[in-house]
């Protein structure tokens, strides 16, 4: 349901810009934070959205790192192990949170310094 969503939003104008990859990469980390911060702010009634929100979280961050863990990807190396170790931070934390032991705050910060860094690299100011 969540891909037919995008397709419906990617390919429903088509006055809109085409996007980079950068741009696809940053309007999936901006929604996945967007769910994050709202369902996190919720409190205990909202323990089903923060549980999706972290489940589509941590599925970004395991395609990333599959991404950078291929001799394939152009990024520096050093970038790239900042990346996977940055996958396995998400997905340890995100079991914290489902346990109720931890806050998704640093999720959301961590997604935000990533959509920075995305902003950046398209040219615009960070």
């Amino acid at each position: 349901m969540y891909a037919t969503t995008l397709a419906k939003t990617a390919y429903g104008n088509p006055a809109q810009p085409t996007r980079t990859l950068r741009g696809t990469e940053y309007e999936l980390f901006a929604r996945i934070t967007h769910s994050l911060k709202q369902s996190s702010a919720g409190g205990p009634t909202q323990f089903a959205a923060l549980a999706a929100a972290l489940y589509e979280n941590r599925r970004l961050w395991t395609t990333l790192a599959a991404d950078v863990a291929s001799p394939e990807n152009g990024l520096p190396s050093e970038l790239r192990a900042r990346l996977f170790y940055l996958n396995e931070f998400t997905q340890i934390h995100s079991r914290k949170v489902l346990a109720g032991a931890a806050s998704a705050d640093v999720l959301v910060e961590i997604n935000t310094a990533i959509m920075r860094g995305l902003r950046h690299e398209d040219g615009a100011a960070a």
